[in-house]
């Protein structure tokens, strides 16, 4: 899914070099002064600013409003594909949507990018929680309107809610199983109640989801994809788009919110606009040619070679590396448990010891590279060493049910001679599959029951071909038939959304105080939801009952303890193939911007806090 200001709260895009909590005295297990008017809120209550705040520390509040900022897709929505998109739904499973429809929708609240999950309120003016945690009470502010002039009111922030729980993205209903309902209390409140149990950071979700307009799908319905142009109430709105071609966003003038705290110095480009191309070396050549204005670079060898062009050397295009501070998470190949070859675990630590990173780090990444091996890489969830006493209390209860490992160092994949086939390794991963009962057969590997094994990677980008490919030679080194199936993005997405693969790559991140967003990554029922982000299928009660301590945890430190104990447990279970991440962002842009002294540390701030420099360029 996007990542965004308002959506941080999910999912983490980047990779963190070291994240620093709050100290000790913030944690307290439920916000400040209960029950009373707050100006904002976060998973353990503490907030860096004031109620009388004036902007957000990191913006330029002068910043100038116009020009035009363009870049190509580097990220994507819930149902959305890097490559193309046919439907501007990007809230619902059906379609793949395009990138930038957050821009078109206001929400309750939005995160602060210099904190790890504060929110401070955009359409909400405060926020009241009951004793108990279970019900959040919302007062909109004055004047609220839809891009049409119609007023926006609790009755459509009611109706999103409800509708988004019962009829949005998989993703989005998972993770609002546990707000019980929306209701209206009078003209101005909104009441969010939730189940007892409930996820931490649902309230910060519900708080930074759409809200749509109860009128305008009371003619149309919301479950279904469209091209048709939704009635939003953002700070933007679309403009001219060309089905899976480019989308562009008008700044609407006069737009309510645009001299709250929370927006000033942001949403400064009259214009934004995303590009889709099918390959990045065609997206790269569009970018020398002028054809968008921002890039960021996913791909090590470009970053390497070919930032060379006339426009870098005549100063007119800029090059900049920027911190990542937010969780990297995990990157690599799932494989599919679901499918019998793949449900022993030595045959899935095998095919982990097949795969070079350290030959495709330095042949085909230009070493630009670090291997993962977290689901919270680089963050202090991360498991090292042997379990502490907290982890162990939450341990011991599944000794003799999980893996013995899972009490000892942290499984991390072995380190090879970089020679693209390591004949030790390659030895060990042989034994390995000897064991599970994956014997050779006139030099092919064959199930227990005589069936060939083979494999299949499903792709929808080409250009990670090159990395696919040299994964493959050591699998036939090994004995293992494999091939990579490279299909079109609607194709990738409805195979992907239904488990229709062998081995897939994808990015899980998470963020810095995750909870209920784990269950759709690690837990069972998940594994059955078609749509799910659980690709490998993973179906563990320890894992299960871990995700739920992580949810309830009632301090940052209980969070710690309980996600390295997680961590522990998912690296044991050999899972998915680890890849790579990098803590940074790698920018280029043409030197038409202007940008603040600092960026916020949590956010990548593009284009949000930018703005068009009108003497440059």
């Amino acid at each position: 899914m996007m990542i965004t200001r308002r959506h941080a709260l999910l999912l983490s895009a980047g990779a963190v070099a070291a994240v620093h909590w709050p100290p000790r005295a913030h944690a307290q297990s439920q916000p400040i002064d209960l029950d009373t008017e707050r100006h904002g809120m976060s998973a353990f209550g503490d907030l860096a600013l004031p109620a009388d705040f004036k902007h957000f520390p990191y913006v330029n509040p002068d910043a100038p409003k116009g020009g035009a900022f363009s870049e190509s897709i580097g990220r994507r929505t819930y149902n959305g594909s890097f490559l193309t998109f046919n439907s501007l739904n990007t809230y619902i499973l059906k379609g793949d949507g395009a990138y930038g429809m957050d821009w078109t929708f206001a929400t309750l609240m939005v995160k602060a990018g210099d904190e790890l999950d504060a929110m401070y309120g955009l359409a909400a003016r405060s926020v009241r929680i009951s004793d108990n945690g279970l019900t959040y009470r919302f007062t909109l502010r004055d004047n609220l309107t839809f891009h049409d002039g119609s007023p926006l009111t609790v009755h459509d922030v009611v109706w999103s809610l409800n509708t988004l729980k019962e009829k949005g993205h998989p993703i989005i209903t998972q993770l609002l199983n546990d707000l019980d309902k929306a209701e209206a209390e009078g003209d101005r409140v909104v009441v969010a109640r939730f189940k007892p149990g409930r996820g931490r950071e649902v309230p910060l979700f519900v708080a930074g989801l759409p809200i749509l307009s109860k009128a305008y799908y009371a003619k149309k319905s919301f479950d279904e994809s469209t091209l048709d142009i939704p009635l939003g109430s953002g700070p933007y709105k679309v403009g001219r788009f060309e089905v899976g071609r480019y989308i562009e966003y008008e700044r609407v003038k006069g737009w309510w919110g645009a001299k709250l705290p929370v927006e000033i110095g942001q949403n400064n480009f009259d214009t934004i606009r995303y590009e889709y191309y099918r390959d990045r070396d065609v997206a790269f050549v569009g970018f020398t040619a002028k054809n968008y204005l921002f890039r960021e670079e996913f791909t090590a060898r470009t970053w390497a070679t070919r930032y060379d062009f006339p426009a870098i050397k005549d100063g007119k295009v800029k090059r900049d590396t920027i911190p990542d501070d937010t969780p990297s998470g995990a990157q690599g190949w799932f494989m599919n448990t679901r499918r019998d070859k793949f449900k022993d675990r030595r045959v899935r630590e095998a095919l982990i010891d097949a795969f070079d990173f350290e030959y495709t780090n330095k042949n085909i990444m230009y070493d630009a590279y670090l291997r993962t091996h977290s689901v919270f890489q680089n963050s202090p969830m991360m498991a090292r060493g042997r379990p502490d006493e907290a982890e162990l209390k939450l341990l011991e209860p599944f000794r003799g049910k999980i893996p013995d490992e899972v009490f000892g160092e942290p499984y991390v994949p072995p380190v090879t001679d970089a020679s693209g086939q390591d004949r030790r390794v390659l030895r060990i991963a042989a034994g390995k599959l000897n064991d599970a009962g994956i014997v050779l057969k006139d030099g092919k590997r064959v199930l227990p029951n005589g069936q060939p094994f083979t494999i299949e990677f499903l792709s929808e980008e080409p250009s990670f071909n090159p990395h696919h490919l040299a994964y493959i030679k050591n699998l036939e080194l090994l004995g293992i038939p494999a091939s990579l199936r490279v299909v079109d993005p609607v194709q990738y997405r409805a195979r992907v959304d239904t488990f229709d693969f062998d081995l897939t790559v994808e990015r899980m991140g998470f963020s810095s105080t995750p909870g209920d967003s784990l269950r759709s990554y690690f837990m069972a029922q998940a594994a059955k939801i078609n749509g799910s982000k659980n690709l490998a299928g993973i179906a563990d009660p320890a894992v299960d009952a871990l995700v739920e301590k992580i949810v309830a945890a009632a301090t940052r430190e209980d969070l710690i303890a309980a996600c390295k104990a997680l961590d522990r447990l998912i690296r044991a279970g050999r899972y998915w193939i680890p890849q790579w991440y990098l803590a940074s962002h790698r920018i280029a842009y043409w030197d038409v911007f202007g940008r603040p002294a600092r960026q916020p540390r949590y956010d990548r701030g593009i284009p949000d806090i930018w703005w068009a420099a009108e003497k440059k360029g």
